[in-house]
């Protein structure tokens, strides 16, 4: 490299002393540096940025929040408030703080698809954010803050585009979707640089303990130790661990957690039940049949194959005959392929499906605006059908379903239908706080989704006591599915904190 002396800055003083180039004006530097000295913050402490948005006027806890990250927490934290609490506004908070300090001017905010929309419009227009939702041809080096969706990101030539630029700060909603280590979408947001860094998540503990080691280790690697350390530490299996006492103290200097009952706002009720079902005989006939399955055919004598034919029988016909064809399909000789037949026409001449007249029958004492939660598209399509028949308005909504088809289900179901039909995947972001029953027609193994589904209804904004319906077959796999999610909610309640009913008002003792 050769390095050259410069005569510019003496050519430049003659010029000066000569007259022939004026001096830099005086005036307008100390404007400038009065303009400066008028907009500096002496101090890190408090929050400049509510003066700054007039369309919001936040909640106490969400300002709490926003102190408590920025402060003692140096903008690495997981917003892990109750559904329905507005972690959004929260993280908006934070990001606008540091934007007006000068500390953040890129940014990158990761979130589910079906939410890329909602963080669009709330940053432009209660933060004043310019925002962009990302577009596969945009130039990154042309926008500050862009919102991604997580599917696209993680892939190629999006990820290696991401990895070029200098993002201040990351935000990830949903960030229960990045499980573990192993999956892709957490090996991308690993590799990214964070000089900031906000994961939102209701439910940081969904299935087991580690899920919350991993994403501790997101934002701080070493906080808990490595894996090896965490789980002789606390003796940590999925489901179990001692001297939970001191990781929930660990975990609180990453984590900001506000229940509903700490936020000052009144909140309306949780009226929360389990419905027991008998199978009619005939039902009980396909049910023990299918369990048979296993002893008929090495197709069927995997675990995981006979726990879904068996969580299909108890929600309807359609969606078992769905997977029995297709297994039929690998059945390795006649006298199999017959006995799956024979399974099949018999399961086809149930007349009467127990648990949809059990929802039938609650829709109809409830005479109001119903949301019915089930795992599977077959089951939606045949509820809508059997409920049509009962004289019952109904639209589905399922994660299939673009943004403008998702928008106008939600309007007729708010205008015109008495049931929504939600699947899993759609029942996603969306709020309807003008409905206050929910059927929950299928249990999931994850207690975190029944939370998640009763919280699209018990956020601000209800005004209703909110009646919860958890159906489950007597005698069936739904039986067990009741025992696991009250271990895990054991489990998240010893490491993140007391969780509102979701199964039943009066908790079950592990």
């Amino acid at each position: 490299m050769i390095i050259e002396r410069s005569t510019e800055w003496k050519e430049g003083l003659v010029n000066r002393l000569e007259n022939i180039e004026p001096w830099d004006n005086w005036t307008l530097y100390k404007m400038c540096y009065e303009i400066v000295n008028d907009n500096l913050i002496t101090e890190f402490s408090g929050l400049q940025s509510p003066k700054y948005l007039p369309n919001l006027t936040p909640l106490s806890h969400q300002l709490e929040v926003a102190e408590t990250v920025i402060e003692r927490m140096n903008g690495k934290a997981i917003l892990a408030d109750e559904v329905g609490l507005g972690k959004t506004i929260e993280a908006g908070l934070i990001l606008k703080e540091y934007l007006i300090r000068g500390l953040v001017k890129k940014a990158l905010i990761l979130a589910p698809a079906s939410l890329i929309n909602q963080w669009v419009e709330e940053l432009n227009y209660k933060f004043y954010i310019p925002a962009i939702p990302y577009k596969k041809n945009y130039q990154l080096d042309h926008y500050d803050v862009v919102v991604m969706s997580m599917d696209t990101a993680k892939k190629s030539p999006h990820k290696e585009l991401i990895y070029a630029q200098d993002y201040d700060m990351i935000i990830i909603d949903e960030a229960h979707k990045l499980k573990n280590h192993k999956t892709k979408i957490y090996e991308f947001v690993q590799s990214l640089k964070k000089k900031f860094c906000l994961l939102l998540t209701a439910t940081p503990v969904q299935n087991d303990v580690f899920e919350l080691f991993y994403l501790i280790s997101l934002l701080k690697p070493g906080h808990l130790g490595n894996y090896e350390t965490f789980q002789s530490s606390f003796s940590a299996s999925k489901h179990n661990l001692e001297h939970d006492e001191y990781l929930r103290e660990l975990v609180n200097q990453v984590m900001v957690r506000n229940r509903r009952q700490d936020t000052g706002i009144e909140w309306t009720n949780r009226r929360v039940q389990i419905i027991p079902i008998q199978f009619s005989e005939a039902e009980k006939e396909v049910y023990d049949l299918i369990l048979d399955l296993k002893n008929i055919s090495p197709v069927f004598s995997g675990a995981f194959s006979m726990i879904t034919l068996q969580k299909e029988m108890c929600s309807s016909k359609e969606a078992t005959a769905l997977t029995l064809e297709k297994m039929r399909e690998k059945c390795e000789n006649p006298d199999e392929m017959d006995h799956v037949n024979e399974i099949i026409q018999k399961l086809m001449g149930l007349e009467i499906n127990s648990k949809a007249e059990m929802a039938y029958e609650i829709i109809s004492q409830a005479n109001d605006k119903v949301i019915i939660f089930t795992e599977y598209r077959a089951s939606q399509t045949y509820l809508q059908r059997y409920l049509n028949s009962k004289g019952i308005t109904s639209v589905l909504f399922n994660g299939k379903f673009n943004k403008n088809k998702r928008d106008w289900m939600k309007r007729l179901f708010k205008e015109q239908a008495q049931v929504l039909i939600a699947t899993e995947s759609g029942g996603e972001g969306i709020n309807l706080q003008f409905c206050h029953h929910v059927i929950n027609y299928d249990l999931p193994w994850n207690p975190m989704k029944l939370e998640q589904r009763i919280g699209r209804v018990h956020r601000l904004g209800q005004e209703h006591d909110v009646h919860i319906y958890n159906l489950a077959i007597d005698n069936t796999i739904e039986k067990d599915i009741l025992d696991l999610l009250y271990v895990k909610i054991d489990v998240f309640e010893k490491v993140v904190g007391d969780l509102d009913d979701i199964l039943s008002t009066y908790k079950k003792t592990i």
